[in-house]
């Protein structure tokens, strides 16, 4: 009997597990983001806080460009995006283009003397 009671006690019922990115309310993976930052090798500390910043971030970025692509796509008649649609859309924004130019060099690789 008290191999039961034990039992019942401690059995309690469970809340269901809720993801964080639904606690976030984003549609990225947070759990994603944080495996992929701790596999990269290039953090040996990391806060709780910055996996659902970084898909946030990610998220905001992506709903922009997908916007502007389909308002692209809407100017040529079409109802799909396509990666030319993409490309249009990121050329025709300066905040885009300057974030996805080859060629944006900020001076990260150079030290100060």
């Amino acid at each position: 009997m008290c191999g039961k009671r034990s039992y019942l006690s401690s059995c309690r019922c469970r809340r269901p597990s809720i993801s964080r990115s639904t606690r976030a309310e984003l549609q990225f993976s947070v759990s994603r983001v944080d495996r992929l930052l701790r596999e990269g090798n290039n953090v040996q500390r990391l806060s709780w806080c910055t996996p659902i910043f970084l898909a946030g971030i990610l998220e905001y970025v992506a709903a922009n460009i997908l916007e502007l692509a389909g308002k692209e796509a809407q100017n040529n008649q079409r109802i799909r995006i396509t990666p030319e649609h993409v490309r249009k859309a990121v050329d025709s924004n300066p905040e885009l283009s300057h974030l996805f130019d080859d060629d944006n060099n900020d001076g990260v690789d150079e030290r100060p003397q």
